[in-house]
């Protein structure tokens, strides 16, 4: 395992059936190339040594003298290897023959039995095999730094498969070794079930199944290659490509550690059925960390917020849609509440707002006039966001107000003797403040209450002026990334008539900003965002592996560097990881005042649920790491 992965194989050969030394050399032809591309453990199918379709064959002295010599055969090629091969073989032992499989690193084998000898449909097994004892438990394994366990084709599919036992006794990843003949419907259930087994397991889950050269007398084999991860498929062979016989991938250990140590149900659920996870004396040593390792065989999303495939994404824009109307509408009828007031700025923030909340008036059959939006143009704010703002509340046929607040602000200049010609903190919150004034007392007026429309990028970053847009009654979009809030809106421009669509898609395209300090002499946006703080697509990747897995800042860094490739240099990643990293934890006094707001995703910031971290934690062991780099 080198930087938190563990490189993994599944081969689905060719095999020839009864004949052993052919056999074994496609295994160890297969090995040797694998442990060229630093693979560390791979797992070959059910009786792979002998093939699974010999029938009675199972019971000749010479197949099962002949097996246990390619074993040892396989044991030798490992002596000076780095990676270790799991094959299956039938071994002749107590008076009877179990389907096994084998585990071989530096010369030794570590032998289990197959605990589940199916005996239905066109699985004859019971006239060939015994199941293991009703009292062994299958070993776990520590190798490369990882701990392994195996298990065997029908173990999969029983109620209470071997491999939760196994995980439940510190099992990272279970290889299993299967013989699995193709029917009509029944590859999508294969792949449903081992997602769903590494789901559960919180494991990687590295399946090989019998193939081509396999007896058709009865059934097929087409010869499957699956690796998955908790509950996410990594990488799949074609079946049926005669050429496509093995997949690698590299599997995060170290967010597997991770999901099982936060989820406290995970080492309770241990405890209940008696296992016990591997001993202090037993800690794998930690994972080399090396900035130059290939990550090959795995694919980093530099948007893990924003599905790239476009149904996939679709149904993710409706889900959250879905979320937020049910959260606001729940609200809404918990406190009696039929009006709201909104900010509206023109950007994407208030455009997700507003959107959500005509959505929500009309689940609950109120009246969209109920909905007030404010614009409240100030020093910064241009005809471009002035125009789209008063546009879409036209279009959606809310109550609409203008209220300026640059008189206001200038008023309160005087009175805190601040110079307007010195844009600081100071002159950019005032404006802020000035704004969440009049809509909490609008909202006083109307008996509304104010939704937010500060999102959980800008929260993460205290990209907001406290008790200014930090403040709200409910914050409908705290839970949303600024990525994710892009491809939103975008997605109810789709749907929406010809001139909302084409003000909703102006506002995607507008660079993110507060328009807190002047136009540029052409009337244009001056102040960006993205230029002060960083771009949102390398700031959300950042917080999505820092909430959602803990991981250090060397390890994000090395992910964005995957990541990114060609699109942002080094020494811009890591300009802007330093900022992110600063900028979390000086910012979480901001986060502890936090409204009400719904979590949408895996990573929500509330103080009261998600993220519980002192105002007055330090940085400086995150960005001492970053320096050492």
């Amino acid at each position: 395992m080198t930087n938190g992965f563990f490189r993994v194989a599944a081969v689905a050969p060719h095999v020839r059936v009864a004949d052993v030394d052919a056999n074994v050399d496609v295994i160890i032809r297969y090995a040797a190339e694998l442990d060229a591309k630093g693979v560390e453990v791979v797992v070959f199918p059910e009786l792979s040594i002998t093939g699974y379709t010999c029938g009675d064959l199972f019971h000749t002295e010479l197949l099962l003298q002949k097996a246990l010599a390619g074993l040892r055969r396989i044991e030798d090629f490992t002596r000076d290897k780095t990676i270790d091969l799991i094959v299956g073989l039938p071994v002749a032992s107590e008076g009877t023959v179990f389907n096994c499989a084998a585990h071989v690193s530096k010369g030794v084998s570590t032998i289990i039995r197959k605990t589940y000898i199916p005996n239905y449909n066109e699985f004859y097994e019971r006239r060939w095999f015994a199941p293991a004892p009703n009292d062994e438990y299958q070993p776990v394994i520590l190798t490369h730094g990882v701990y392994i366990g195996m298990e065997i084709c029908e173990d999969l599919w029983v109620t209470v498969p071997p491999s939760c036992s196994l995980a439940m006794a510190g099992a990272e990843v279970i290889f299993n070794l299967s013989a699995s003949d193709e029917l009509v419907g029944k590859h999508a259930s294969s792949l449903t079930l081992i997602r769903q087994q590494s789901a559960r397991c919180k494991a990687g889950y590295v399946y090989a199944s019998a193939g081509r050269g396999e007896s058709s007398s009865d059934v097929v084999f087409s010869g499957k290659a699956i690796v998955a991860e908790q509950g996410r498929l990594l990488v799949a062979n074609d079946r049926w490509n005669p050429d496509d016989n093995c997949v690698i991938a590299d599997i995060d250990i170290e967010a597997l550690r991770h999901d099982r140590i936060h989820s406290s149900t995970f080492a309770d659920c241990a405890r209940r059925h008696g296992r016990q996870a591997p001993r202090l004396t037993e800690i794998p040593p930690e994972s080399p960390f090396d900035m130059d390792y290939g990550l090959t065989y795995r694919t980093i999303d530099p948007h893990p917020f924003v599905p790239s495939d476009p149904t996939s994404l679709a149904d993710t824009c409706e889900e959250v849609d879905h979320i937020l109307v049910t959260a606001l509408s729940q609200r809404l009828t918990a406190i009696g509440c039929r009006r709201a007031v909104i900010g509206i700025s023109g950007g994407l923030d208030s455009t997700l707002a507003l959107l959500i909340t005509v959505r929500t008036f009309d689940r609950l059959g109120y009246d969209r006039s109920g909905i007030i939006g404010i614009t409240m143009p100030g020093f910064g704010t241009t005809d471009r966001t002035y125009t789209n703002a008063l546009e879409m509340m036209r279009c959606l046929g809310i109550t609409m107000r203008e209220i300026p607040i640059s008189t206001a602000v200038m008023q309160h200049f005087a009175d805190i003797r601040h110079d307007p010609h010195v844009h600081d903190a100071a002159y950019e919150n005032a404006q802020a403040r000035e704004r969440t004034q009049i809509l909490m007392d609008v909202a006083n007026q109307e008996e509304a209450i104010v939704i937010g429309t500060g999102d959980m990028s800008e929260i993460a970053l205290g990209w907001c002026t406290y008790n200014g847009d930090q403040m709200s009654m409910y914050s409908i979009n705290a839970g949303v990334p600024k990525t994710l809030i892009r491809s939103i809106v975008s997605w109810f421009a789709s749907q929406a008539e010809p001139k909302l669509a084409a003000t909703l898609a102006d506002v995607v395209s507008t660079p993110i900003s507060p328009e807190l300090t002047p136009a540029d002499s052409e009337g244009a946006i001056k102040q960006k965002t993205e230029d002060l703080v960083g771009p949102y697509e390398l700031h959300d990747f950042f917080l999505f592996y820092f909430i959602r897995f803990g991981f250090s800042p060397r390890r994000i860094y090395y992910l964005s560097l995957n990541a990114f490739r060609g699109a942002y240099a080094p020494e811009v990643i890591m300009h802007w990881l330093r900022t992110f990293c600063r900028r979390f934890f000086t910012q979480q006094f901001k986060r502890q005042a936090m409204p009400d707001g719904p979590k949408v995703g895996s990573v929500g910031l509330s103080p009261r649920g998600d993220w519980r971290m002192p105002s007055d934690a330090t940085a400086a062991m995150w960005l001492r790491q970053l320096d050492e780099i």
